[in-house]
C-alpha cells in the first residue's frame, strides 16, 4: 500500500457529508450535487464491503481500512473532472478514522491518521441523528447513535475544521446547507 495519498488539484470546493450511519448523508450529498449541477462522490466503503460480504461472508477488518481510504480518494479525484464549483463527498478519510476508532477498541492505523491530517477539505456538514435508523447489511450499532455522533463531532473539533451541524428535515438541511454554500461562494468571488 502506498504511503502517499494525493488529492488532485482543483478550484472546486470539497464538501464532506460527515456523521454516523443512517443520518441522511447520501441523500443530502446527491441532492446538493443535483442542485448545483455538480459531482457527488459515493461512499467507496459501502460497495467495497458489500461485495466482500456477498462473496466471502466476511466483515470489515483493519486491513480493509487503508484500501477504503485509498479508494475514496481515488473516487474523489475522478469525480473532480465533472465537478462544478463544489465536489460533494459522501464520506472521507476522517470517517474511516472514526469508524476504526469506534470499531477496533480505539485503534487507528497511524497511516490512516496521517492521511486524515494531510488531506484537505473546505467544509464539513455533520448530519444529526434525528432521522429514522434504516437497517441494512452493513450498518450496525443503532443503539449507539448518540455516542457515535459525539465521536464524529469531537474529531471535527480536534482537527479544527469548519463545519455545521445539520438537523431537521431533509428540506431544512438543504436550506441550511445551501445558505452556507452560497455564502462560501460569495466569499470566494470577492
Amino acid at each position: 500500500m502506498e504511503k502517499n495519498l494525493k488529492q488532485q488539484q482543483s478550484d472546486c470546493l470539497r464538501i464532506v457529508l460527515f456523521g454516523p450511519e443512517s443520518t441522511g448523508k447520501t441523500t443530502l450529498a446527491k441532492a446538493l450535487a443535483t442542485y448545483y449541477d455538480s459531482s457527488y462522490v459515493p461512499e467507496f466503503a459501502r460497495d467495497y464491503l458489500q461485495k466482500k460480504r456477498d462473496t466471502t461472508q466476511e466483515v470489515c477488518t483493519l486491513e480493509d481500512l487503508l484500501v477504503i481510504a485509498k479508494g475514496q480518494v481515488d473516487s474523489e479525484n475522478k469525480a473532480l473532472s465533472e465537478a462544478q464549483r463544489f465536489l460533494f463527498c459522501d464520506t472521507n478519510v476522517l470517517v474511516t478514522q472514526v469508524w476504526s476508532e469506534t470499531h477496533f477498541d480505539g485503534y487507528c492505523d497511524p497511516q490512516l491518521k496521517t492521511w486524515g491530517s494531510e488531506l484537505k477539505y473546505d467544509y464539513y456538514f455533520l448530519t444529526h441523528i434525528d432521522v429514522p435508523w434504516e437497517a441494512d447489511d452493513l450498518r450496525d450499532r443503532p443503539e449507539q447513535r448518540t455516542s457515535m455522533l459525539t465521536h464524529f463531532e469531537n474529531i471535527l473539533k480536534e482537527k479544527q475544521v469548519p463545519y455545521t451541524h445539520l438537523k431537521g428535515t431533509h428540506e431544512q438541511r438543504m436550506e441550511d446547507a445551501i445558505g452556507i454554500l452560497e455564502s462560501m461562494n460569495t466569499q470566494r468571488i470577492k
